[in-house]
């Protein structure tokens, strides 16, 4: 597959990067040398030039390319590239954009008429996120498949939880109603077999059905936790603005901003319903004190410093906040902030690049994630008719080292899966993968598929 990238950027060098680790046929553009020189180490060819430029594009092969990708940090260049990209010939375009309105249905049906197939709006994406595992103060993240039928957790385990040093075969068997597909220990992934066991400050990530998320909170000790009313968020960006806009109105929200005129501007976009704002600094122990951070029973970290919001999150759970969320956008220091049990650990650009490398696969691939925590990337497959998943019981299907499938939805319907359970045409196939290449499933999801 050929993938020409335009904005070498975050979300761009990323996207390359995990590109050139599957040796993809990948070109990424930018008209900043510095940016590009980063780069050397890896399997990508740079190209200095103008984004926007017909010749550059041409030469970067453009015509031929199967995605093509428009992520600078101007969002007009990104909608510019994308439509000359696609009069040149690119089959897919995806464009960045930090416009809200743009992603109504009605003005993505028009972007399509002008050649864009798809458009990302890092910021939006990591609020819904935010707010997602806001709503269960007890799990790290959370990963709602096919509208909510099937439900991802990922929760930090104590000596409290019921289920510890006990082989997974006596706890989840078929007839159970989760399923842990993955476990983090320490500085290792493990793709759980009926042998292993739950050990104290494992992640583990369990995959359920809604109706059973109470019975999950159970087991794992975690009942004792309190839901989340009152919120502080540090740091007013655009993230900030989306995650309070996302929020539920049970939810009592503050924003805390260091800089008067964002405060004022942040004043214009929300009401008082949505959010109070706080001029001043999060790290101050005494704001902090004052607006009631004993109280609160989460706290966002959402500044353009990694640094600051991990230092942030650790002082506010050294004050009794359960719920911790940190912004980490240098992904050398994620690994740390998991280590030092910050909490739920945000980055943009997996999000971002997980939405585009969605449009790479052959299958029928609604939902991507990058899991980052556990190197792995979790996808929901739509079974072709005819395709190699429906020839066989999962047990048989010889899938790749490192993938398992925790569940299904079929007509609407969440269900898990063992190694006797048949997939059906048309069914929504939950994958999780880690040390494999997604694209290697291909041909298990497309149709007439060759056993």
């Amino acid at each position: 597959m050929k993938v020409v990238i335009v904005g070498a950027g975050a979300v761009g060098t990323h996207l390359s990067k995990l590109l050139s680790r599957e040796h993809q046929d990948c070109i990424l553009i930018d008209d900043d040398e510095e940016r590009l020189s980063s780069l050397t180490e890896y399997d990508v060819m740079t190209y200095q030039a103008s984004p926007t430029s017909i010749h550059a594009l041409k030469e970067a092969g453009v015509q031929h390319a199967d995605l093509f990708v428009g992520v600078t940090p101007e969002e007009s260049i990104n909608i510019n590239a994308c439509i000359l990209a696609h009069a040149l010939g690119a089959k897919k375009t995806v464009a960045r954009i930090d416009n809200y309105e743009y992603l109504s249905a009605e003005n993505q049906a028009f972007f399509k008429e002008l050649g864009i197939d798809s458009l990302i709006y890092p910021e939006v994406l990591a609020a819904i996120d935010i707010t997602n595992g806001l709503k269960l103060s007890w799990v790290r993240q959370r990963w709602d498949v096919h509208g909510g039928a099937l439900i991802l957790l990922g929760i930090k385990l104590r000596e409290s939880a019921e289920i510890l040093n006990q082989p997974l075969k006596d706890l989840c068997g078929p007839d159970d109603p989760y399923h842990i597909v993955a476990i983090k220990r320490n500085d290792d992934t493990i793709i759980p077999g009926g042998l292993d066991e739950l050990h104290v400050n494992d992640l583990a990530y369990f995959m359920t059905t809604k109706e059973y998320i109470p019975y999950i909170r159970k087991i794992v000790g975690k009942e004792h936790y309190t839901d989340v009313k009152n919120v502080i968020i540090m740091g007013g960006g655009k993230t900030a603005v989306r995650a309070a806009l996302n929020i539920p109105n049970y939810m009592s929200v503050k924003i805390i901003e260091k800089n008067n005129q964002r405060c004022e501007k942040l004043n214009e976009l929300l009401d008082n319903e949505e959010a109070m704002i706080i001029h001043g600094d999060g790290r101050d122990l005494g704001l902090l004190e004052e607006e009631g951070i004993r109280n609160t029973q989460a706290f966002v970290a959402l500044t353009d410093n990694a640094e600051t919001n991990i230092l942030a999150c650790l002082t506010a759970k050294k004050l009794g906040v359960r719920k911790t969320v940190a912004l980490v956008e240098n992904l050398d220091y994620v690994n740390m902030a998991e280590s030092l049990d910050i909490g739920t650990i945000i980055n943009k650009k997996t999000i971002a690049a997980s939405h585009i490398y969605q449009l790479m696969l052959d299958a029928d691939v609604d939902n991507l994630r990058s899991l980052m925590v556990v190197d792995a990337e979790v996808a929901e497959f739509t079974a072709a008719p005819d395709s190699r998943v429906t020839k066989r019981a999962v047990k048989d299907l010889g899938l790749p080292f490192g993938v398992t499938i925790g569940g299904l939805v079929r007509n609407g319907v969440g269900m898990l899966v063992n190694g006797n359970s048949r997939i059906e045409a048309g069914d929504a196939v939950m994958v999780f993968c880690h040390e494999a290449k997604l694209q290697t499933l291909d041909k298990y999801f497309k149709k007439n598929a060759i056993w």
